[in-house]
């Protein structure tokens, strides 16, 4: 799949604001007709533009109610130091995000877990035994301010439209 166009752009702006949509309702929010809206949002599926369908769970609800964002500085930067951090980090459940930056840190995770004990317990037990780590600096998240799942998917600009007389 190349560039998505202005109808596919639609599509996946009202899939991330509701995915429980029928075939039906998504066609007629985008202005378009359902076997073109199913074949477009297959297309997408298939290139991997739609990675999946998922429920957005409150966390505090769900006894989560401690969130960290931890800076991870590694001791060697060998692929397979670096591979074994990263297999190890894609494998623990508390941490839901790890981005590789730039700067002081190495790596950046959040880790989210009950209370300030179970993330005591998350340091020794798991992150402080992560393969390479020398350091780790943690930032205890105070309030979400904003944490939004959709992606700002712009529409594509509209094609000029075409002066009459000139060929």
């Amino acid at each position: 799949m190349d560039l998505l166009d202005r109808h596919d752009v639609l599509l996946l702006n009202e899939l991330q604001r509701d995915a429980r949509q029928t075939v039906q309702q998504l066609a007629a929010a985008v202005g378009l007709s359902s076997t073109p809206c199913w074949k477009r949002v297959k297309e997408m599926e298939a290139a991997g533009v739609i990675r999946g369908y998922t429920a957005l769970v409150d966390r505090e609800k769900v006894n989560l109610q401690l969130c960290v964002l931890a800076e991870i500085n590694l001791g060697r930067h060998q692929e397979g130091e670096v591979q074994r951090f990263e297999q190890a980090v894609a494998q623990c459940p508390q941490i839901v995000a790890c981005w590789s930056t730039t700067g002081q840190a190495d790596y950046v995770i959040k880790v989210l877990v009950q209370d300030i004990r179970a993330y005591e317990q998350f340091l020794h037990e798991t992150a402080f035994r992560l393969p390479g780590v020398t350091h780790v600096r943690s930032s205890v998240v105070m309030k979400e301010v904003k944490s939004e799942t959709r992606l700002p998917i712009a529409l594509p600009p509209r094609p000029a439209p075409r002066k009459a007389g000139k060929a």
